[in-house]
């Protein structure tokens, strides 16, 4: 049967490399973007959706569209996040509202969706991508921190509530700099690798139930925690 996996937030690094691994496990692939012809993964026959995950409205025509024209929903990936960086006095207030919109509130209204469809079916993997923000408030980063946090709180709430109903919810932590992030690599393998990051989603993804993760960290060896 065939079945389809969404990321939401698509675009180069994390998520182009996972849509191409999904892709080569058979999955067919739904990208979702503010802007659906840029910056999403190469994938020849990927469905390709606008979406402001941020606004119910765009969140809820992605899905209608997904229902009509793809298979059912096996995998979502939640991967947007919005930063503004600056000391406290200093933040707009209206930037430090679109980060919480975009990296927690957006996360919701995916998830929410994705849940209710997944319930029907019987099954399904929702993961949302984490960062050192979501266990580390930074100086200068309290908005990235904020949302962070509270997507961590999201998805430590669903996957208490969704795993006995056959929902394997998962929060991936990338401690670090993911290669071609556009930061220099200062010493051999100082960053994640994005091909290796997806290939441990995919493991969440298979992961039996008896040994469900609800939460796993990944980091270069290097890295301080």
């Amino acid at each position: 049967m065939s079945k389809t996996a969404l990321i939401v937030g698509a675009g180069s690094g994390v998520s182009a490399s996972f849509a191409h691994l999904l892709a080569s496990q058979g999955h067919e692939i739904a990208l979702a973007s503010r802007q659906a012809a840029q910056r999403t993964p190469k994938l020849r026959d990927a469905a390709r959706f606008a979406c402001d995950a941020s606004k119910p409205e765009d969140v809820e025509q992605l899905f209608a569209q997904l229902d009509a024209e793809l298979p059912p929903l096996s995998v979502v990936l939640y991967n947007p996040s919005f930063r503004s960086r600056g000391p406290l006095v200093d933040l707009v207030p209206d930037d430090v509202q679109r980060s919480l919109q975009v990296t927690a509130f957006g996360a919701f209204l995916v998830a929410q969706q994705a849940a209710r469809r997944m319930l029907k079916q019987g099954g399904g993997c929702i993961l949302f991508t984490g960062a050192s923000a979501s266990v580390k408030g930074y100086a200068q980063s309290a908005p990235f921190a904020m949302g962070k946090f509270a997507l961590r709180g999201l998805a430590q709430s669903m996957a208490r509530e969704l795993a006995p109903q056959n929902i394997h919810v998962a929060h991936v932590v990338i401690d670090g700099a993911v290669r071609g992030s556009g930061y220099p690599e200062a010493a051999p393998d100082s960053q994640l690798d994005p091909d290796a990051i997806a290939q441990t989603m995919w493991q969440l993804v298979q992961q039996p139930r008896t040994v469900w993760s609800w939460e796993i960290e990944l980091r270069p060896w290097v890295e301080k925690f």
